[in-house]
């Protein structure tokens, strides 16, 4: 598995290492859904600052039919001046509360 490089909503580059990639998908609910993880950085349908990490952005997008039922897939992706990366994905039953990045409120 390689690593790639993903265009967030902006048009920044993301990583998405290998090592997080597999980490990712190491959670049955989740195999499968890597186009999705690209879809979610590349246009989200929501994205919230994280109230425990200021660099981190949580993007969201609605997923109808996961093998958990209809779920919100969210990825962290982390910011550091010109650096961007994927920390991690998961499924949630709502978007968490917070600061709205995307679309301005």
């Amino acid at each position: 598995m390689n690593s790639k490089t993903l265009v967030d909503y902006r048009g920044q580059q993301v990583r998405l290492t290998a090592e997080r990639q597999a980490h990712i998908l190491e959670h049955a609910e989740i195999a499968g859904l890597d186009s999705v993880i690209e879809q979610t950085v590349r246009d989200p349908q929501l994205v919230i600052q994280s109230r425990t990490d200021t660099a981190a952005g949580l993007h969201y997008r609605f997923c109808a039919g996961t093998l958990v039922g209809d779920k919100w897939l969210c990825v962290v992706v982390k910011y550091v001046g010109d650096d961007a990366f994927v920390l991690t994905a998961y499924l949630t039953d709502k978007p968490k509360v917070g600061d709205r990045l995307w679309p301005r409120p």
